[in-house]
Parts: C-alpha cells; structure tokens; sequence
C-alpha cells in the first residue's frame, strides 16, 4: 500500500523559494513515477512535475521548467519539489501523487494517478 505526506508549504512573498517534500512509503518498484500536482480555488488540478522512482526521468510543466526542480531521495524515501521565484499564480495546495508501473497513461495526467497525499497549501502574497 502506498502512502503518501506531503509537507513543507507555506505563506511566502512573490520572488521566494519553498522546497515541498513527499515522504513515500510502500513504493517497491523503480518504475512508479511521483508527481506534483496542484489546484488553486476555483480550478482545475493541474500537473506540476514528476519523476521515475529511479530518477531516471523527470517531467515538467512547461512554465514551471527551469523555475521548479523535482528530485529524490532514495535513502530517504522522500521527493522534493524546489520552487524558486514564486508568483502569486503558484498559490494552490500542492498534492503528491503516485503512477504505478504497468499502468498506461500519461505522467502528465491527472487520472494516470491512483495515489494522493492530503496536500498542502502554498500562498504567495504580492
């Protein structure tokens, strides 16, 4: 069984950084891949970034690349999502999520995942 805990967010000023951490537990195959995920009021759920348990592979949205940094910790069972440069726009609660392997699907879609954490929230004041 998979478990997922996001924490790390908070009440930043525009132009901070926040590193969001995902502690996993039960993910037994390199193949799964862990995203980040997002949804503000009113909105849609949207895809962030992801990666391959392996690390082989990471997945951006286009504008958060070069902006948000997903990595792991393999040791520590943990994804992390650096964010730099925050814009009132990145106000959203942030939700970790898990691909299984064998699964089709894209890694940038909402319904490919069937795990999810509770979230956590990040507002970004102008």
């Amino acid at each position: 069984q998979v478990q997922l805990v996001e924490s790390g967010g908070g009440q930043v000023q525009a132009g901070d950084s926040l590193r969001l951490s995902c502690a996993t537990s039960g993910l037994t195959f390199s193949t799964y891949v862990v995203a980040w995920f997002r949804q503000a009021p009113g909105k849609e759920r949207e895809f962030v970034a992801a990666i391959r348990w392996s690390g082989s592979t990471t997945y951006y949205a286009e504008p958060e690349r070069g902006r948000f940094a997903i990595s792991r910790d393999g040791a520590k069972n943990t994804v992390y999502l650096q964010m730099n440069s925050l814009k009132p726009e990145d106000t959203a609660v942030y939700y970790c999520a898990t691909k299984p392997p064998g699964i089709g699907g894209s890694a940038y879609s909402t319904s490919s995942y069937n795990n999810w954490g509770q979230g956590t929230q990040v507002t970004v004041s102008s």
